[in-house]
């Protein structure tokens, strides 16, 4: 592999193949990810600076009838402690972040049986006119396909629906690895990824928000991981570069069916620099301070440029994810490595490369 080519390929913006990006996964050194990765990061982003938001993930409903050998979140109808929270009991939950100061909230569920797209649609109606001064990340994409089909609708109708009702984001949530083997292993009555891409097509088509996102360290390949960026990289292409960011975070194996051990933060640092250089057409690529706690912040030398910090997300802490509200130990975290946090508005976004530049000094 000759590294000049390929920085030369991340000065002008160019695609990196898919060897390529294997080849630098397998045999660059972190020093080497970390130089890279930040150049092609440069292109976008003021050198030094990272951006954040405080946001938190209400969890309104654990019923969910998918079985994902990875989730220690979900239970079965019926079940004791299954549980869909009343409107009022979602406005204690957004109140308690406004009360920490938070300006985002996301809403993360199962595949609930009994809720239509019109259920959910008029939830998400009633929270925004509550809350105008807020923004949300209403529901993901795999609940969207698995209440169209409930609902017996289209997802092009399914999407109208929820926009007539004012929705304006459905996030990329539920995609896990987007590849046909690795999900027959683990979460065969999810969805395909067809449907999945058929999806979310339609709702950017209805006028809606979308963001993409990747969750890593169970049992899959590299070629299972790459498949997904693949499939990834030509879908934002085919819809001109609608997906505003890339999130990938990390598996947390307790209290799962599936178990096993996490990956090491190193693993994942390499991954992010993969995830920058070969998504050359995403203008965000984002660190899990959720899973991986101040480790993330490492993650911006490694080609991210923003992060949530979480108040809530009983998915994954569920499954061991543990979440403080120290918020200033965190951005300290990201100083340390040479970055300044800076608190972005919900949906700030940039209006496109700035052009090659010098990489930033990391402290990875």
């Amino acid at each position: 592999m000759d590294l000049a080519t390929v920085r030369q390929q991340i000065t002008e913006g160019e695609a990196l193949s898919r060897p390529q990006a294997e080849w630098l996964y397998q045999h660059a050194t972190d020093a080497q990810l970390s130089e890279l990765a930040t150049s092609a990061r440069d292109r976008w982003h003021a050198q030094g600076k990272a951006t954040y938001l405080v946001m938190a993930i209400v969890n309104y409903t654990n019923i969910c009838v998918a079985r994902c050998d990875y989730c220690a979140f979900y239970r079965l109808p019926g079940a004791s402690d299954g549980y869909l929270l009343t409107l009022p009991q979602v406005f204690e939950r957004i109140d308690a972040l406004r009360h920490l100061g938070g300006t985002m909230v996301g809403f993360n569920g199962g595949f609930h049986p009994k809720l239509r797209i019109d259920d959910y649609g008029r939830i998400f109606q009633a929270v925004r006119e509550r809350y105008p001064e807020l923004e949300f990340y209403e529901m993901t994409v795999s609940e969207f396909v698995y209440s169209c089909k409930v609902s017996q609708l289209s997802y092009t109708r399914g999407a109208q629906i929820l926009a007539d009702h004012g929705v304006r984001w459905v996030t990329g949530g539920g995609s896990e690895i987007l590849d046909e083997a690795f999900r027959q292993r683990h979460s065969p009555l999810k969805h395909s990824v067809d449907d999945y891409y058929d999806a979310q097509r339609a709702l950017l088509d209805a006028g809606l928000g979308s963001t993409a996102t990747m969750v890593i360290g169970f049992d899959e390949t590299l070629q299972e991981r790459m498949n997904h960026l693949e499939r990834l990289r030509a879908f934002q292409d085919e819809v001109g570069g609608q997906l505003p960011s890339f999130l990938c975070w990390t598996y947390k194996p307790h209290n799962t069916a599936l178990g096993g051990e996490e990956i090491p933060i190193e693993e994942y640092l390499r991954w992010l620099a993969i995830c920058r250089l070969y998504l050359h057409n995403f203008a965000h690529i984002r660190t899990s301070v959720l899973t991986r706690n101040e480790g993330a912040l490492r993650g911006l030398c490694f080609g991210a440029d923003d992060f949530d910090i979480p108040t809530e997300d009983e998915v994954t802490q569920e499954a061991g994810a543990t979440i403080h509200h120290d918020f200033e130990r965190i951005l300290e975290a990201a100083r340390a490595v040479g970055y300044e946090p800076i608190h972005r508005d919900p949906l700030a976004l940039p209006s496109g490369p700035v052009g090659p530049r010098g990489g930033a000094r990391c402290r990875p």
